[in-house]
């Protein structure tokens, strides 16, 4: 018979082989590598909510910088506006 992670596909570790992801933990994995190996997953978390509050607070100052640049445009658009105006009033056009 063909175990099941065969038959989904999935890799089946070797007997005494390393294990197949860093991750991964042998049968015999004591109560004190699996708290690192906690420990360390939970480090990561943190980095990486961290990391995603930075990019939170760097994509709100980007689209208050984007909304300022285009108020700016407005503004610039409507001086030219203003101004050709003007100057086709002056030239009877």
């Amino acid at each position: 018979p063909v175990p099941a992670a065969a038959a989904a596909g999935e890799e089946i570790p070797v007997e005494g082989g390393p294990p197949d992801h860093s991750y991964s933990l042998s049968s015999g994995t004591t109560s004190e590598e699996l708290l690192r190996k906690l420990n360390e997953q939970r480090d990561i978390i943190a980095l990486l909510e961290v990391k995603m509050k930075e990019m939170k607070g760097s994509i709100r100052r980007l689209r208050l910088a984007e909304a300022q640049l285009r108020e700016e445009i407005r503004e610039k658009d409507r001086l030219l506006h203003a101004a050709s105006a003007g100057t086709r009033k002056r030239h009877g056009l």
